[in-house]
């Protein structure tokens, strides 16, 4: 990266925040040294816009807020600047596939977490991570041309893998189909993806991709990585993933977010003296 860094988008699960979804005091004083640094920030996630504002709050940004990963991006005060809703045809084969696997299904609309099944097992997880409880309904109908994000989610890994390989060669440009989780399968858009998300917040923000980093810890985050100027991959993500990053720090268990504020961002934009860390 040879142009300097005036942006940081940062995923949030297994990011931001720890496994059991706390924002620890060394991340709120990661984001209070960016600020004071002159750099910005800005969050980008596959939960729903109403999961990450507090967050951002609690972090003092004023930067917008990408939710379903880029398919709808609000300002700080919660007016809508992009809202991309699943295509209907692609949101009804994914419901289908779903339904043919036994995988829960949930769909996120008109700011509602929406779900048939409210026993499942990933349910009480969700409803801690985004802070509001969903709603149980006896049809998807109403909303399925309006959801502006659907979920598969399941405790068997390998056959929500087949459900997202067999949905991306059915479906292909029709919809943006990744795994935020292993648990935890996404449809949205086909332009809601973290790669069109951090193009848009960019634009947004006055400044280029090239002068702008991302972080992250999922398959979905590759997409920014292919075209930030600067791409660091958290410690606990997969193999794969951090061979497409440029650095790599500690896991979100260790206060990784920090320590790539701290050794991977600031020695790029202002000198290092001899009391702080060589990067990563």
């Amino acid at each position: 990266m040879t142009a300097p860094i005036r942006l940081l988008v940062s995923d949030v699960d297994g990011t931001l925040v720890t496994t059991d979804k706390r924002l620890t005091p060394a991340a709120i004083e990661a984001a209070a040294l960016l600020r004071e640094a002159g750099v910005m920030l800005a969050l980008v996630s596959s939960r729903p816009p109403r999961g990450i504002a507090p967050l951002a709050a609690r972090l003092g940004l004023e930067t917008p807020v990408a939710g379903f990963n880029g398919g709808v991006i609000l300002d700080r005060e919660g007016r809508s600047l992009a809202e991309r809703p699943v295509p209907e045809a692609a949101a009804r084969a994914a419901l289908a596939a779903f339904a043919a696997r036994g995988i829960d299904a949930w769909i996120f609309a008109d700011g509602e977490w929406l779900l048939q099944n409210p026993d499942g097992h990933y349910v009480p997880l969700e409803h801690r991570t985004i802070g509001f409880a969903p709603r149980q309904v006896d049809s998807f109908e109403p909303w399925i041309a309006r959801a502006g994000k659907l979920v598969g989610a399941s405790a068997d890994a390998p056959q929500l893998a087949e459900c997202e390989a067999s949905l991306q060669a059915q479906l292909g440009s029709q919809a943006s189909i990744h795994r935020s989780q292993v648990y935890y399968l996404d449809v949205t858009h086909p332009e809601a993806d973290k790669g069109h998300a951090l193009l848009a917040l960019a634009q947004l923000c006055g400044v280029t991709p090239a002068e702008t980093a991302c972080i992250g810890d999922m398959a979905n985050d590759l997409p920014m990585f292919g075209v930030a100027g600067l791409a660091i991959a958290m410690g606990n993500a997969p193999p794969a993933v951090q061979a497409r990053a440029a650095a790599v720090t500690l896991s979100n268990e260790a206060d990784g977010f920090a320590a790539a504020v701290r050794d991977i961002i600031l020695p790029r934009i202002r000198p290092r003296t001899g009391g702080e860390r060589s990067p990563a």
